[in-house]
């Protein structure tokens, strides 16, 4: 069961509406870097999380949370395009406005949604859903919600660089915030499993006997003319402390060609296919 209270997590004010900002802001919103993607990724995660039940009541009061600033943002949205116009002859009297209209802004703002926010990218894309990653082990989640709320930030600090308006300023310095928080929270979830070293290998709960571990610490070079790249990944301790890292420069591939033979008859291939001598 689900609480809504009437009023917005933090304030959001608009200083000076911008349809151009609005189309922008749906990026936020209905993108693969957007707070519909993280608030079901959260949401699917708590509803599969096994084990221990605090981590799935953290992820489903998180998942909550970017409820709120969908609605946050939606509101946001709709304040970027108070005043934009619905006719032509209305456009033609407020110059600025059509211009930004004529600039780049979303014209299912107008046409779609009545001057609202609708689940879509900043390209006017609905969300599809294939970016929720919820796999059931915990580890795997929690570093697939490190990533996604990295990119969050990214995308709110770049909206952030993009307006001058106070307003938007202010309240998008409070969504970079909690995606600081949110990318600590997930690591702290990493760090009470006993830390990124005792969850690696993802699963860690795989049989070494299921695994051709003469192959799972080596940098494979494949660049012709150069030499591989010097760095972390190939020397010193793995980081699950099973193995050492190494480099293998211009590797021999070990398999076969992959020829598959003649076609079966019946299977809609060309005669020569299924038998060359016809």
């Amino acid at each position: 069961m689900f609480h809504h209270s009437a009023k917005l997590q933090y304030p959001v004010k608009v200083d000076k509406p911008n349809p151009e900002f609005a189309m922008l802001l749906q990026q936020a919103i209905g993108g693969v870097e957007g707070e519909i993607r993280v608030a079901m990724q959260y949401f699917f995660q708590a509803m599969g999380a096994r084990g221990d039940d605090r981590i799935r009541d953290l992820l489903m009061s998180t998942a909550t949370e970017e409820l709120s600033h969908i609605e946050m943002l939606g509101h946001a949205v709709a304040l970027n395009l108070e005043g934009a116009p619905v006719s032509y002859q209305e456009a033609t009297a407020k110059d600025p406005v059509m211009n930004a209209i004529l600039g780049g802004a979303n014209p299912r703002h107008i046409l779609s949604s009545g001057l609202s926010a609708m689940p879509v990218n900043a390209n006017g894309v609905p969300f599809d859903m294939s970016h929720i990653y919820a796999t059931g082990n915990v580890a795997a989640d929690m570093l697939a919600n490190v990533t996604a709320e990295a990119s969050g930030r990214v995308l709110a600090s770049r909206l952030y660089n993009w307006t001058d308006d106070h307003g938007m300023k202010d309240f998008l310095s409070f969504l970079i915030a909690r995606d600081t928080y949110h990318q600590q929270q997930w690591l702290a979830v990493i760090e009470e499993l006993g830390g990124l070293g005792a969850q690696l290998p993802v699963p860690n709960s795989t049989p070494e006997d299921h695994e051709a571990m003469q192959h799972s610490y080596y940098y494979l070079n494949t660049l012709l003319d150069k030499e591989a790249p010097k760095g972390r990944w190939g020397e010193g301790p793995s980081f699950d402390g099973r193995s050492e890292f190494s480099v293998q420069n211009q590797p021999a591939p070990e398999g076969q060609e992959p020829t598959l033979g003649m076609a079966k008859e019946k299977s809609g291939a060309q005669k020569e296919q299924i038998d060359p001598s016809k």
